[in-house]
């Protein structure tokens, strides 16, 4: 008995240490070059949640003025999540823009879209903003394969900092050379707070420029997901 009651205690040991080594992976989680804050969204275009959090994401965003970086993670209980991604990395190639208010569209339009009938639906979206569609099979709009491989990795990379459930959602920022300030929003009431708390531990967007650079700054601008 007192040998069974040890390897337990390992065990649940083991399974405390991997815990914690997720939460601190999250901290490879950084927002993109030039910002000091950034809202990271790991999303499942049909997530019902994720149809919730999505236009509030980019509001809260905009009026704090950091980007969002979307990442995709399809839960494979979802039979056309995976798809909906690659053709918003599809849209995304077209513009970062585009992509996003794909993105929209299927949330706005998510209770009538089936796995049958995506490739319609992504057909009405280009209709609408007057931009190309891939005709009919599939894969024409992914004919190497790419993109499927971008929505891959992105999963990937949720499954190594433990993502278990869209949306999964972080404010993260800039604390010097290593690592960020990484949270999980668990209340998106809060989100607002977290990153002016985020954004008061910041460090100063000051990176080495060359004399070229310092002639020519660069524009401000709000970079989107692609």
């Amino acid at each position: 008995m007192r040998v069974s009651i040890n390897r337990i205690l390992i065990l649940l040991a083991a399974l405390g240490l991997s815990a914690c080594a997720f939460a601190t992976d999250a901290s490879s989680l950084k927002p993109p070059r030039g910002a000091k804050a950034a809202i990271v969204m790991f999303e499942d275009l049909q997530c019902p949640d994720c149809s919730r959090a999505y236009s509030m994401v980019w509001e809260v965003a905009a009026a704090h003025k950091v980007p969002v970086v979307l990442r995709d993670f399809p839960l494979p209980m979802h039979n056309w999540a995976f798809e909906a991604a690659v053709w918003a990395r599809y849209f995304d190639h077209i513009s970062s823009d585009l992509g996003n208010d794909f993105r929209k569209f299927i949330y706005a339009n998510q209770i009538q879209v089936s796995r049958d009938n995506l490739p319609q639906w992504a057909q009405r979206f280009a209709g609408e903003n007057k931009t190309a569609v891939p005709l009919d099979k599939d894969k024409d709009k992914d004919p190497d394969g790419k993109l499927a491989e971008l929505v891959k990795a992105d999963f990937a990379l949720g499954q190594r900092i433990g993502v278990e459930h869209t949306p999964t959602i972080w404010v993260v920022g800039n604390s010097g050379v290593s690592q960020p300030l990484v949270e999980e929003v668990k209340d998106r009431d809060k989100l607002g707070q977290m990153i002016d708390d985020i954004l008061s531990k910041a460090q100063p967007v000051s990176a080495v420029t060359s004399p070229a650079q310092k002639k020519k700054p660069a524009a401000k601008t709000q970079k989107k997901a692609s």
